[in-house]
């Protein structure tokens, strides 16, 4: 365990991410799904308040980042021309799940009831994202998401208290930054790809 101010760092680190794959953005080179990185913003937020709600303290900074961050995204997609905005069931699905979550939260006042409902949403609109990834990762940019994961794995390293509220969503955004941190870099969908059609 590490001093609990990393988390500081890995909050900058996560910042310094997120600067990149805007300006990937606003060139047209990374091309976000709206929708996706919006519900990306909201589930980690509805997180981060329960887990404030929890008590978890400075630790909960990494999910104020892995929710503050893809706000920024979404706001700059207005900017770029080549963002895509599509509205389909899954979308839909995922909001209302998130909205459940705040809403079981808000009447039950049981912090760990909406972390859960926000990890299934995030998860959830995460999967269009990792098709994308493993079909074109050309089209997505992974320092974003590694740097996501490095402060998810910072924020991992100092907790001092083992219970679901404190490690339950940077477990999941840790693994599900390095899924896609490998299947952009790697570009593992064209090479898996190749094998199967040889």
């Amino acid at each position: 365990m590490i001093n609990e101010n990393f988390v500081i760092l890995g909050a900058v680190i996560g910042f310094a991410g997120v600067i990149n794959y805007l300006i990937d953005v606003l060139k047209g080179k990374a091309k976000p799904n709206r929708v996706t990185w919006f519900l990306w913003a909201l589930a980690p937020l509805i997180a981060f308040s329960a887990q404030i709600k929890e008590g978890v303290g400075l630790q909960s900074l990494m999910t104020f980042t892995v929710g503050f961050n893809p706000l920024l995204v979404f706001l700059a997609s207005f900017i770029s021309k080549k963002a895509e905005w599509k509205l389909t069931k899954f979308d839909f699905t995922c909001g209302a799940l998130s909205l459940a979550g705040l809403t079981l939260w808000y009447f039950t006042q049981i912090g760990n009831i909406a972390i859960v409902f926000a990890i299934l949403a995030d998860g959830l609109a995460a999967l269009p994202t990792v098709v994308k990834s493993y079909k074109a990762p050309e089209s997505e940019s992974y320092w974003v998401y590694l740097s996501a994961a490095i402060n998810a794995g910072i924020t991992l390293l100092v907790i001092k208290v083992w219970d679901f509220a404190h490690f339950g969503f940077p477990v999941y955004i840790f693994a599900v930054c390095v899924l896609l941190t490998v299947l952009i870099k790697f570009k593992l969908g064209k090479i898996i790809s190749g094998f199967t059609s040889a």
